[in-house]
């Protein structure tokens, strides 16, 4: 039996492939060695996942966000062998589990559009090239951290037209320093800001609104896209809810500037697991 793995720091996505083809999916808490380290990973392991496998593991496919480098890869290898003993164990991070669920085994530009951003040029079989999204604070344009810090911003600024913020107001009954604190001393700020691209959803007929969610998709594409060799020749796909909520504008984005999207997915799980099963297919 197989065991694949897509991990954030709140939840992990797992998918087991038997033998005979069957998948089973599972839930555990957040693995990510940017905020656990060794232990607390094994120990969140052994007590909310082995319990729930019975079946003898051959392998293990992990793709985690914090799985940047061989130090952090590392932490999650070791954590998950303590574990499964005996077991292969390969652990890589989200953007190589985002091409190979959305490429498969064909080149392509596949793309992280959710809380965070990120991109990739594909091979097919490895990455070539890699423009990360570097942040919140130094770019992730596009992502629903910035879509809702360019929110935050402008309400802030009273930037914002006069019944857009009053909704806003109305919705988020915060004043400035309370909405202050939260960016600037409280952990996960990332995810407070891309709270707020709820906010842009269910507004998102308003002329306003539409044009700062296609700004930041355009801004996007001309960062982590065009900047590509030959861009233009490759399909790219994309992963994660703001891609996948907001399919029509980026879709329109894309059009504009002359790129082919294909495959937009909310999560790499099922892609992940097509790859995987494959494996079993051939």
């Amino acid at each position: 039996m197989k065991l694949i793995a897509d991990s954030g720091s709140s939840k992990t996505d797992w998918r087991a492939i038997h033998a005979d083809g069957t998948i089973r999916q599972f839930k555990s808490g957040g693995l990510n060695p940017f905020y656990q380290d060794e232990d607390e990973i094994s120990e969140e392991l052994a007590k909310n996942f082995r319990p729930q496998i019975q079946d003898q593991v051959s392998e293990i496919f992990f793709y985690g966000a914090g799985c940047v480098n061989e130090e952090k890869q590392d932490v999650l290898k070791n954590a998950l062998t303590k574990n499964f003993p005996g077991t292969m164990v390969q652990v890589e991070n989200d953007i190589l589990g985002a091409a190979r669920a959305l490429c498969h085994r064909e080149p392509g530009i596949a793309c992280i559009l959710g809380t965070g951003a990120n991109s990739c040029l594909y091979d097919g079989g490895k990455i070539v090239e890699n423009i990360r999204g570097y942040g919140f604070l130094l770019g992730d344009e596009g992502s629903g951290s910035y879509l809702g810090k360019q929110l935050v911003i402008r309400y802030l600024r009273k930037e914002l037209p006069t019944e857009l913020h009053k909704r806003f107001k109305k919705r988020y009954p915060m004043t400035d320093d309370e909405i202050l604190n939260e960016v600037h001393t409280q952990p996960y700020p990332n995810r407070y800001l891309a709270s707020f691209s709820k906010f842009l959803f269910h507004h998102i007929r308003d002329p306003y609104v539409y044009q700062l969610v296609y700004d930041g998709f355009a801004l996007f594409m001309d960062k982590n896209v065009l900047k590509y060799k030959n861009a233009d020749q490759y399909k790219v796909h994309f992963v994660g809810s703001i891609a996948f909520y907001y399919t029509n504008i980026l879709r329109q984005v894309a059009n504009d500037k002359g790129i082919t999207v294909k495959n937009i997915l909310e999560s790499p799980i099922a892609g992940l697991t097509l790859y995987h099963q494959s494996d079993l297919d051939g």
